[in-house]
C-alpha cells in the first residue's frame, strides 16, 4: 500500500491499551491477533459509547418527544453525519444505515438493479469479490435476465484493466468491484474503474469492507455512485454499517423493504415513501449500533488514517519478508498495490490445520475460502490461512505469528 511517512505522534503502544481484548491470554499465550479482516478489535471508548446508551439513551428513535428520545435520535443521526464526513459526502442524507455491507449491496441490486435490468443488460465484477458481491448480482440476473461478466485477475491477482475494457458495452448497466479484496489484499484502481464504467454509462459501485479501516476514503475522488461498509471491520460493532449513494440516485430508487419510520403516510389504500434516508430504514434500527460506529470512526479520524495506512504498511512489507523466508510457504495475492492481508498456503499441510493448531500458541488467523471461493478456484487452492494486520498490530506479533507457524509445521510434518 503506498502512504505517506509515520506521523512522529503515532504511538501502537498506547493504542493498544485501548483494546481489553489484545490484554488477554489464550491458551497460556498472550493473544496474537490476525484475523483483523474478519472483524476487528474494539478500543474502550466504542465499548462506553454502546454502554453509555443503553445505560442511559436507550430509547426509540425519531417517533419521541422525551428527553431519552430526543437524545438517542442525536446519537443515531450524530453517526449518520460522522458517516458522511468520514467518506467526504455531500450530504448526511446520502448515507443510509444498514446492519453491513452485504445489505447495502443487496439493498442497491434490488432498489435499483431490479426495477431497471432487463433481459441483454449486462453487469461486471470482479474475480476475486467476497461474495457479499457476487451472489446478489446472480440474483440480480435470475430475476432480470440480465448477464453477469467478470473482469479476470493476473498471477498477481491484479484486475486485468485491458480486458475489462473488452467488457465494457452499452449493455453494461452495473460495474461493481471491491476497493480492497478481502481474501488477497489486491487494492483495485476504483477511480479508474468508475471512469471506464461511466464512459459507456454505467452505474459503479464499490464494496469498501476491506479499505475503509485501512486508508482514507474520499467518495467524490473515487468517482463511483454508491459505496458500502461495515461498522465491525473498522473497529465499531458488529450489525451496523453504511451506504453512501449519488442523492440523485437513491431518490430515483425505491425501497426493497416497507414498515415503520420508511413512510410519510400510510393508508389502506396505499402509501407515501419517507424522504431520503429514511425511506430505505424501515423498521427500529440498530441504535446502539450506530452510536458505536459514530464512536469507532471517529477514533480512526483521531489518529489519521494517512498514520494508519503508514504503519500497516511497515507491517505488510516485514511480515511478507519474513513469511516469504520460511520454507515451503507460497503467498497468494502479490499484487504490487496491496492492502495488510497476507494469505498463503503450505506445501504440505491444509489450511485448516494450520489455523486450529497455531491457535494453540495464541496466535489467531483466519483459514478457508474467506467468502471468495471464486478467487481460491483462480489460484487453484481449496483454501488459504491468511493473517490480516491492523492499527495495532506490531512487528512482534509478527515475529510471533512466525514462530508458532514453525512450531505448527513440525506438529504436523
Amino acid at each position: 500500500m503506498n502512504a505517506p511517512a509515520l506521523a512522529n505522534t503515532f504511538d501502537v503502544d498506547a493504542i493498544r491499551a485501548q483494546f481489553p481484548t489484545l490484554q488477554q491470554e489464550v491458551h497460556g499465550k498472550p493473544l496474537v491477533y490476525l484475523d483483523n479482516a474478519a472483524t476487528s478489535q474494539k478500543p474502550q471508548c466504542v465499548i462506553d459509547a454502546i454502554d453509555h446508551y443503553y445505560s442511559l439513551d436507550n430509547s426509540n428513535v425519531h417517533r419521541g418527544v422525551h428527553a431519552l428520545s430526543e437524545r438517542a435520535t442525536q446519537g443515531y443521526e450524530g453517526a449518520r453525519e460522522t458517516t458522511a464526513q468520514f467518506l467526504n459526502a455531500n450530504s448526511s442524507n446520502e448515507i443510509v444505515l444498514v446492519r453491513g455491507t452485504t445489505e447495502a449491496i443487496n439493498l442497491i441490486a434490488q432498489g435499483y438493479g431490479r426495477p431497471r435490468l432487463k433481459a441483454g443488460d449486462e453487469i461486471i465484477i470482479g474475480h476475486i469479490e467476497h461474495h457479499s458481491n457476487i451472489v446478489p448480482w446472480q440474483m440480480l440476473c435470475e430475476q432480470t435476465g440480465a448477464e453477469l461478466k467478470v473482469i479476470p485477475v493476473n498471477d498477481d491477482a491484479e484486475l486485468q484493466l485491458d480486458e475489462y475494457q473488452k467488457l465494457l458495452s452499452d449493455k453494461t448497466k452495473i460495474v461493481s468491484v471491491g476497493h480492497v479484496s478481502n481474501a488477497l489484499g489486491t487494492i483495485n484502481p476504483i477511480k479508474q474503474i468508475a471512469e471506464m464504467a461511466h464512459a459507456v454509462g454505467a452505474v459503479v459501485i464499490s464494496d469498501g469492507a476491506q479499505a475503509t479501516p485501512h486508508t482514507k476514503v474520499d467518495v467524490q475522488d473515487l468517482g463511483v455512485d454508491f459505496y458500502a461498509f461495515s461498522g465491525h471491520k473498522v473497529y465499531g460493532p458488529t450489525g451496523i454499517g453504511a451506504l453512501w449513494g449519488k442523492a440523485e440516485l437513491l431518490e430515483a430508487m425505491s425501497p426493497y423493504q416497507g414498515g415503520g419510520e420508511m413512510i410519510k403516510v400510510v393508508s389502506l389504500n396505499g402509501s407515501t415513501y419517507n424522504s431520503i434516508p429514511h425511506k430505505f430504514e424501515a423498521g427500529t434500527p440498530n441504535i446502539a449500533g450506530a452510536v458505536g460506529l459514530g464512536e469507532a470512526l471517529k477514533w480512526v479520524q483521531n489518529i489519521g488514517l494517512d498514520n494508519v495506512a503508514a504503519w500497516e504498511n511497515e507491517l505488510l512489507a516485514y511480515g511478507t519478508k519474513r513469511l516469504s523466508e520460511f520454507d515451503g510457504v507460497r503467498i497468494i495475492g502479490t499484487a504490487a498495490n496491496k492492502a495488510s492481508i497476507l494469505s498463503f498456503v503450505f506445501d504440505d499441510a491444509h489450511a485448516a490445520d494450520i489455523g486450529s493448531l497455531i491457535d494453540r500458541f495464541g496466535v489467531a488467523i483466519r483459514a478457508g475460502h474467506h467468502c471468495a471461493m471464486p478467487a481460491m478456484e483462480r489460484f487453484g487452492v481449496g483454501a488459504t490461512a491468511r493473517a490480516s494486520l491492523a492499527v495495532y498490530n506490531t512487528n512482534a506479533d509478527i515475529d510471533a505469528f512466525i514462530e508458532a507457524l514453525e512450531k505448527t509445521r513440525n506438529m504436523l510434518v
